[in-house]
């Protein structure tokens, strides 16, 4: 069971679990499939909550991000180390994750794409926006930093429009 909650009311936990590489992008297109990002912002734009994910060109995500119109992130407060890891060194090209790593799709409130039942807190979003990174316009010490082979980030913008937490 799931309850809704204010789309800011865990920003510290959501902040702390993207620092450390905590959460679950995923996303359904002609194979559903879910990732480890340890990089996100939430804001305010456009008179809405939006979540900004960025996907590099070479992950398998990227070309079923592309194709879709939306996105879940999944959170889990304590627990999914494992699955985390795996899934952020793991790719979808390659298995089901959800079925390898014993992560359970639930269908989302408002979107297609589902959340993962294990986790606690759950961000559905419809994109709204996508920005190719410009490595003209990035400062030089990040761009030899995070992206020496060159493998830019897509950012992209989605309105939250679910936002719940799981009840125990």
């Amino acid at each position: 069971m799931f309850k809704d909650v204010p789309y800011d009311q865990y920003m510290t936990e959501v902040t702390q679990k993207l620092s450390s590489g905590g959460v679950f992008l995923t996303v359904k297109g002609e194979k559903l499939n879910t990732m480890t990002i340890g990089w996100g912002l939430i804001g305010h734009m456009w008179g809405k909550p939006i979540f900004i994910v960025p996907v590099r060109k070479s992950r398998f995500t990227y070309g079923l991000i592309e194709k879709s119109s939306e996105f879940t992130v999944s959170i889990p407060f304590d627990g999914l180390k494992k699955e985390l890891a795996l899934c952020g060194s793991r790719s979808g090209r390659d298995m089901d994750k959800f079925k390898e790593f014993g992560l359970t799709p639930v269908d989302g409130k408002v979107i297609n794409t589902p959340v993962i039942e294990q986790c606690n807190l759950h961000y559905e979003c419809k994109i709204v926006y996508k920005q190719e990174m410009q490595p003209d316009y990035l400062d030089l010490e990040y761009d030899e930093k995070w992206y020496g082979n060159k493998d830019y980030h897509t950012l992209y913008f989605g309105e939250i429009v679910a936002c719940y937490v799981k009840v125990q």
